[in-house]
């Protein structure tokens, strides 16, 4: 006993003894550079490609690639801005809103938004697309899609005659069906999402969480064959007002943000955490912090710790899981995706950037 604690005493004192300048203090700051402008740029939803660069698809039907210096993997968190293509989907007359976007090994698909739906296969190199799915309903708005494999995906959206939408692929890509009402929850009223950032899945192996305007959280353990729900303690009287976005570090760890983006600073329960697999969700950081935003994400290979959270109003990190934040930019972005643990790229409102965050 008397061994273990002065080994435990050693422990304390040796790390007292550190400089605080070798001590990792989390992020501290950001440095943006935007990679591609356009003032008719509106993007809310982006994938990275590995071996390849950063593919985006706007409100305005544009489907765009840019592409790293060197085609490798290691080098996706270098894009250089000259490279890159961009190609404007039509179809008929429809206006082209997308906000869903999801890649596989080989594949690229893209969701609109509105009625009807339009879900198009995007192949770049042909410069060309199909239309796979196609949905009329006058409440038909779909927010969100992802994949769990090269084989099964997912997309969801608004309620329609009664229960959540939500199509699910299990070939590919090559057909999606929707799941009928009796095999999922009761909607709410009006309960839909928010098709603010293309995060409102979160996939972990076969497990998916999917967050509404409600403010309840649709969990399936089995790659959308069952469902139940889990309700959540954030803000959500309001049509303006729930979860804007999710995403799960690992099987057990879960976040939420949202608010109001009719009042963006104000941050009463607009923030949410689970440790039991989104079972149960408390508040966090509770009028503190960011207000408003349209997305958050896990930093990689921070041990749950790490997050950031962007939207019009700025850039936000929090270095102790939701606790506490630190302001780093009045930048505003819609959406980020990570490609490593201090490199992201950011979309929003005329402008495509990577994010480098600094300890």
């Amino acid at each position: 006993m008397k061994n273990r604690i002065l080994i435990t005493l050693l422990v304390v004192v040796s790390f007292a003894f550190i400089p605080v300048s070798k001590r990792s203090l989390g992020f501290t700051s950001v440095e943006i550079d935007i990679i591609h402008q356009d003032s008719l740029l509106n993007v809310r939803a982006i994938e990275i490609i590995d071996n390849i660069g950063l593919a985006y698809l706007s409100s305005n039907g544009d489907l765009g690639i840019l592409f790293n210096n060197k085609n490798t993997s290691e080098n996706v968190t270098d894009i250089n801005i000259p490279q890159k293509i961009q190609t404007t989907i039509k179809y008929d007359t429809l206006p082209i809103n997308f906000r869903s976007f999801a890649i596989t090994k080989d594949k690229a698909f893209g969701l609109t938004i509105g009625s009807p739906a339009l879900m198009f296969d995007l192949d770049v190199d042909d410069n060309k697309s199909e239309l796979i799915y196609r949905e009329d309903h006058p409440d038909v708005f779909y927010d969100a899609m992802d994949f769990w494999n090269d084989l099964e995906g997912i997309a969801i959206g608004d309620s329609t005659d009664g229960c959540l939408s939500i199509i699910i692929t299990r070939d590919g890509g090559e057909t999606w069906n929707k799941i009928n009402c009796n095999k999922l929850p009761e909607a709410l009223p009006k309960e839909g999402a928010f098709a603010a950032s293309d995060t409102n899945i979160a996939i972990i192996g076969n497990k998916t969480w999917v967050a509404t305007t409600a403010g309840r959280i649709y969990f399936s353990p089995d790659k959308g064959k069952s469902w139940e729900i889990y309700n959540t303690p954030i803000i959500k009287d309001k049509e303006t007002e729930g979860i804007y976005s999710i995403d799960f570090y690992d099987e057990l760890n879960g976040f939420g943000i949202g608010g109001d983006y009719t009042k963006p600073d104000a941050n009463i329960a607009n923030k949410i955490k689970t440790i039991d697999g989104g079972n149960t969700w408390e508040l966090v950081s509770n009028n503190e912090g960011p207000g408003y935003r349209s997305c958050v994400q896990y930093v990689p290979n921070s041990n749950a710790k790490k997050l950031v959270a962007i939207g019009f109003k700025g850039i936000d990190v929090s270095n102790d899981a939701g606790k506490t934040w630190k302001h780093l930019s009045d930048e505003g972005f819609y959406t980020l995706r990570f490609v490593n643990s201090n490199t992201a790229y950011a979309a929003g409102n005329g402008r495509i950037a990577k994010l480098t965050f600094i300890e």
